[in-house]
């Protein structure tokens, strides 16, 4: 009865935000010109950013299906605390490689004639990967706090996280945010600017952002070594305080180094110091919010790290 609640509440919840915002959709006025109507980056104006956002497009199957093949067959019985390094960390490399290796992704990307530490991939990868260490090292404990959550799984651990969850949350948080950023071009480059079309942007930003928590938190559901006090509790709203981060993450990494691939000297350079400062300054705005929501529950924060590094 309890998992039918649940399931009736998240249909109704969902359908209600879904229901919002096609509503704004149908209120819309549509560019007269939707030639530059898209999903991904133009190959004129955007060609670094498409060259990243194809990688990703094309390498996000493969994860997914190796940690579904994980998942299904429960590989992760077999596995150790260097097991689930090795797991993620591997299926993180690509994404961590990619500006390195292979910096056109197979497209004409002038990020392939760049220094390393100018290319748009690397410091897309960079801006991930801080704002992804930030979410583990802090972000976990209100879960750990506010929701009961817990890791028991054999594990390496960092201020009592597995850094195995470091390394995968940067190919989950790059698949999220390539997503967040299709969803949101295709409104910027379809739609006439207006005050309608921000309400559908910022809409499509929170509904987005909540089904992003909702759907890892369900497909996860079946892995034993991840729990919660309360799962219901947990996909409900647990999901709502997971939204949380990309409430604040998806609009800042579609607008992240906009001008990288315009040819003009008047354009805004983004050095890796300033794509450093960005991440974490965005990482401080959720993990305030976050502080907000806990102290409004009256919970307190605990940060247990008696399973340190071990």
């Amino acid at each position: 009865m309890a998992d039918l609640d649940v399931a009736t509440s998240m249909a109704v919840i969902l359908g209600t935000m879904v229901a919002m915002v096609m509503g704004l959709v149908t209120v819309q006025m549509p560019k007269l010109d939707q030639s530059g109507s898209t999903f991904f980056p133009s190959a004129k104006l955007q060609p670094s950013k498409r060259s990243y956002e194809l990688f990703a497009a094309a390498y996000t199957p493969v994860w997914i299906s190796a940690f579904c093949i994980v998942v299904v067959f429960q590989v992760y019985e077999q596995l150790d605390a260097w097991g689930y390094s090795r797991l993620c960390g591997g299926l993180a490399a690509p994404f961590l490689l990619q500006p390195f290796l292979f910096p056109s992704a197979g497209s004409n990307s002038p990020d392939e004639t760049r220094a390393p530490w100018e290319r748009y991939a690397f410091k897309a990868n960079l801006w991930i990967a801080i704002y992804s260490f930030i979410g583990n090292y802090f972000y976990t404990h209100y879960f750990y706090s506010v929701l009961k959550a817990e890791y028991s799984m054999p594990a390496h651990r960092l201020n009592n996280v597995p850094i195995a969850m470091f390394l995968a949350t940067h190919f989950y948080f790059s698949t999220y945010h390539f997503f967040s950023n299709m969803l949101l071009r295709k409104i910027v480059t379809t739609y006439e600017k207006s005050f309608r079309r921000t309400l559908l942007f910022v809409s499509t930003v929170l509904v987005f952002s909540y089904f992003t928590a909702f759907m890892e938190t369900l497909t996860i559901s079946s892995y034993p070594y991840y729990s919660f006090e309360d799962r219901n509790t947990a996909y409900t709203v647990g999901s709502a305080f997971y939204g949380i981060y990309f409430i604040v993450s998806f609009p800042a990494f579609f607008h992240f180094d906009d001008e990288v691939d315009v040819d003009s000297p008047t354009r805004k350079v983004v050095t890796v110091w300033d794509t450093v400062v960005s991440s974490c300054g965005y990482g401080m705005i959720i993990l305030i919010l976050l502080d907000f929501v806990r102290i409004q529950l009256g919970i307190p924060l605990v940060m247990d790290v008696a399973k340190e590094l071990s």
